[in-house]
């Protein structure tokens, strides 16, 4: 088992394990026990009643945060003549086509999410593929980051939208802003992510849908949360 440091066994006696704590008083104790020197994200976890292993029982979409995410999102448009525009006016931090993916060939990565339009898609998918796949920020229209509405989907992003996807073990996990925000904003936040997890429901998934949820600071204790 490993070793926790002396501040994480502080204030993990705070948590009652046997204890499940309502939204706003698990809002609450995550922000209390992020006592890291820098501001930490508070994450949900959200563990679901699918098989990981069926592609039809996958869970992913988007959701935009009531409160955004606490952190400053750099977002890199592929985009050609009028949309490129429209993709910078909206906020994008870098827009460009076949300039940028050779930048992004010769090793440039400094940015957080990747948005297209369709007919940039056929060159970023055959040459950027096994780049962007691996790291998540392959533009793709079900996380709803591919459209001729680029303007609009920048904007989402920076006000922020995030996408989220089970992993291979059946859990969801999602940032839900910072430790520095107040409670009410943690839990309003991370009602947000439930409630588009439960909307993204597989019509396969059969029995208990959510097993459990789970807050957590970066550096902190977790918290087990009332489903």
């Amino acid at each position: 088992m490993p070793k926790h440091g002396k501040r994480y066994r502080n204030v993990e006696v705070k948590v009652d394990r046997a204890r499940t704590y309502p939204v706003d008083e698990a809002a609450a104790l995550v922000k209390e026990l992020a006592t890291a020197k820098f501001d930490e994200t508070i994450e949900v976890h959200l563990r679901l009643g699918i098989d990981p292993r069926k592609s039809d029982q996958n869970v992913r979409g988007t959701v935009s945060l009531p409160h955004g995410t606490g952190r400053t999102v750099r977002v890199l448009a592929f985009a050609q003549g009028d949309k490129a525009q429209e993709a910078e006016a909206a906020g994008a931090d870098v827009v460009g086509a076949q300039e940028v993916i050779e930048r992004i060939q010769g090793g440039w990565l400094e940015f957080d999410a990747v948005v297209a339009t369709p007919d940039m898609m056929g060159a970023v998918g055959s040459k950027l593929g096994r780049v962007l796949g691996p790291r998540g920020l392959l533009p793709n229209p079900k996380s709803g980051t591919v459209g001729f509405n680029i303007a609009e989907i920048v904007r989402a992003l920076k006000a922020g939208q995030i996408e989220f996807r089970s992993d291979k073990t059946g859990v969801v996990h999602a940032p839900i802003g910072k430790a520095s925000f107040d409670p009410d904003k943690l839990a309003e936040n991370l009602s947000a992510v439930r409630h588009a997890v439960e909307a993204a429901k597989p019509d396969a998934a059969r029995g208990t849908y959510l097993r459990t949820i789970y807050v957590t600071s970066t550096m902190g204790p977790s918290v087990r949360v009332v489903i």
